[in-house]
């Protein structure tokens, strides 16, 4: 029989090791996360070959104590907390007091230091746990870790590790979650020699988003802030029209920690179910402030989970506060059939030296004579345009294709001779009289009143409707509507299934549930996991509508369906809530069930390839109006796009 033993300081500090640093990003967060418990305002982090050879983060904090500095590198010695009690109500970032004695168990790591009432500095060195030197040393307020090669003594860990581009990608992921979360600390990220991410600190969230996500996600932001019995919610969700494939996107943050959450994530996705399609995930960052008593972040060594006391209040009070917010907001998505950016790949080639002098000669010969007075230029047309001619040669009532030449001629002069010489021609003299003209139109233009737009409408509201312009149905399907400056085009199909879903689930929500009898009965098959399903909920189809009783072994037979959904194939329907239900892990509900009938009774929508007439095609549109949510179908796809009247000037090259 194996003896038992204790492991000695080294194996518990290495197995430690293991839960806390997993690759170098656990390495910057946890040294991040100690920066900006120290009250740091900038940290620079820089790291080489994505940080397996190199990490040294910087930060303007208040340092650290000469005598504390040994202590800090001990197992489970931390400045955060005292007693157990203190658990309960953390709120810095680290507590545990691991993760410096982790990562210098596994890494050569110096330690440069200075508090403000400080003379000078303390350079401490400790490798693969043992202490190497301490001796002082000038150095600003503030703490500077250097970490040099990670895992150099565990060979087998460092093996496995990817390659430094991907290793470089977990750090710069990882510190954008970080900068998201704390807007107000200016953090600078180098990789390589390059700078990948600087944040200015500037405590405003929207520039931070710009800064990582960039223009497009900038501009489609939805504000949110609610301060209610349970939490404060501040931050930005995104239109539906940036969404992605994966949840990256999905960023929340609790008490400024940044965490990972089964519980927010789901209240994020069923929020924005109505609005997006299936396999698609929406953009949110989104910081939530609760009590610390109520959240219990003592459960993942790397603390990137927590659990909550009251999940299932949280979880409602998320969800209807993002609801609300998305609610009323028009998201139809407009195609663009051309880039405005493509007017600059149209650029011509600049001309080679010797052709240039050449095409200067050629210009400096034919304005020589412009801007004469016309007498001189055409004789023949003197009489008749003599009053459109002042003293001194110069027009006075240009025609704007006229001062627009004059001007691109001038312009060309200045380019071709110096300043001095091109002040001789007589061109400049139109080009004085044109300023001048354009400094009286402007004057009248400041002083002419005009009458400001407040408001804009909405395409499905009904102040709109008066201006819809039906123009026709396009492939049986698409219906072509034509308002203010855009060309809306609305799919048939979706905008159907939208008005059934909504109008289905509030007839089930109000309990008005009817029962239609079928005769003869319908007879399903269920399997072992759908006869547990209809057991343990077979009030809730008997709510709804449904008579179902057994009709021997596995065989059930169906005498009544829900009224509501009449005209949808009722076998095919059950069958279909079944498979549905089952696929579904959690605890059913009502709801949950009352949503899979509203999802199923859109099969009676109308279909594509189906020809409508106007007076549906417009009662449809009043029908969408009244819905919640008119912009997406159930399935999330767009119940109409839009495309602007720019857009097809530029195809049709009327707009160069």
């Amino acid at each position: 029989m194996a003896q038992i033993q204790v492991l000695d300081q080294d194996t518990i500090n290495q197995i430690a090791a293991g839960e806390v640093v997993e690759r170098p990003a656990s390495v910057v967060k946890e040294l991040l996360e100690n920066a900006i418990d120290a009250n740091a305002t900038a940290v620079t982090i820089e790291i080489k070959e994505g940080g397996i050879s190199f990490i040294r983060i910087t930060d303007n904090g208040y340092g650290i104590e000469k005598e504390q500095i040994p202590l800090a590198f001990l197992r489970h010695s931390t400045s955060k907390i005292r007693t157990a009690q203190d658990l309960i109500t953390v709120s810095s970032l680290g507590f545990r007091g691991e993760a410096l004695s982790s990562i210098a168990s596994v890494a050569e790591v110096e330690l440069i230091t200075k508090t403000p009432h400080a003379l000078t500095g303390i350079c401490y060195c400790i490798s693969g746990g043992q202490e190497r030197s301490m001796e002082e040393i000038g150095a600003p307020d503030g703490t500077t870790f250097l970490v040099r090669n990670l895992f150099y003594n565990v060979p087998a860990r460092r093996k496995f590790l990817k390659a430094p581009v991907t290793e470089a990608n977990y750090i710069i992921e990882l510190v954008e979650k970080m900068a998201l979360s704390h807007p107000d600390v200016s953090i600078r990220l180098i990789s390589n020699g390059q700078n990948k991410l600087y944040t200015t600190g500037n405590r405003k969230l929207k520039d931070m988003i710009y800064t990582i996500y960039g223009r497009e996600v900038a501009s489609n932001l939805i504000p949110v802030h609610e301060e209610t019995k349970t939490m404060t919610i501040d931050g930005f969700l995104g239109k539906p029209v940036i969404a992605r494939g994966n949840r990256s996107f999905e960023n929340y943050f609790i008490n400024g920690r940044y965490v990972r959450s089964k519980l927010i994530a789901k209240a994020i996705e069923t929020a924005y179910k109505p609005f997006m399609m299936q396999h698609r995930y929406p953009f949110a960052v989104l910081h939530l402030e609760l009590d610390q008593q109520k959240v219990d972040v003592n459960v993942h060594p790397a603390k990137m989970e927590l659990r909550f006391e009251q999940e299932q209040e949280v979880y409602e009070t998320l969800l209807e506060v993002l609801t609300r917010t998305l609610k009323g907001k028009e998201f139809i998505p407009e195609v663009e059939l051309a880039k405005r950016e493509e007017a600059k790949k149209t650029e011509k080639r600049a001309p080679e030296p010797f052709e240039r002098k050449r095409m200067e000669a050629e210009q400096l010969k034919r304005l020589a004579s412009y801007g004469k007075p016309i007498e001189e230029n055409h004789p023949q047309t003197a009489k008749k345009s003599s009053k459109a001619v002042s003293n001194d040669g110069v027009r006075v009532n240009e025609k704007p294709q006229r001062k627009e030449e004059i001007r691109n001629q001038s312009e060309i002069l200045k380019s071709v001779l110096p300043l001095r010489e091109a002040s001789s021609y007589p061109i400049m003299d139109h080009v004085t009289e044109l300023s001048k003209q354009d400094k009286t139109d402007e004057k009248q233009k400041e002083t002419k009143p005009e009458q400001m737009t407040l408001f804009e409408e909405n395409l499905l509201s009904k102040a709109a409707q008066v201006k819809h312009r039906l123009i026709g149905q396009l492939f049986d399907t698409y219906w072509l509507i034509q308002y203010e400056d855009k060309l809306f085009i609305m799919d048939q199909h979706a905008a159907h299934e939208k008005v059934l879903y909504e109008k289905t689930m509030k007839s089930l929500k109000k309990k008005e549930f009817t029962t239609q009898m079928v005769s003869p009965p319908i007879i399903i098959s269920l399997t072992r996991k759908e006869e547990a399903i209809l057991e343990k909920y077979k009030s809730h189809f008997t709510e709804l509508g449904y008579e179902i009783s057994p009709f021997g072994g596995r065989e059930y037979a169906v005498s009544g369906v829900p009224g509501n959904l009449f005209g949808i194939p009722e076998k095919e329907m059950l069958t279909e809530l079944f498979s549905s239900l089952e696929e579904e892990a959690a605890e059913l509900s009502s709801e949950l069930i009352t949503d899979r009938i509203a999802s199923l009774s859109c099969k009676a929508a109308v279909k594509g390839n189906h020809k409508m007439n106007v007076q549906e095609a417009n009662a449809l549109i009043e029908q969408l109006m009244e819905l919640d949510n008119p912009y997406a179908c159930p399935h999330g796809r767009p119940t109409m796009i839009s495309m602007s009247k720019y857009e097809l000037e530029k195809k049709f090259k009327r707009i160069i």
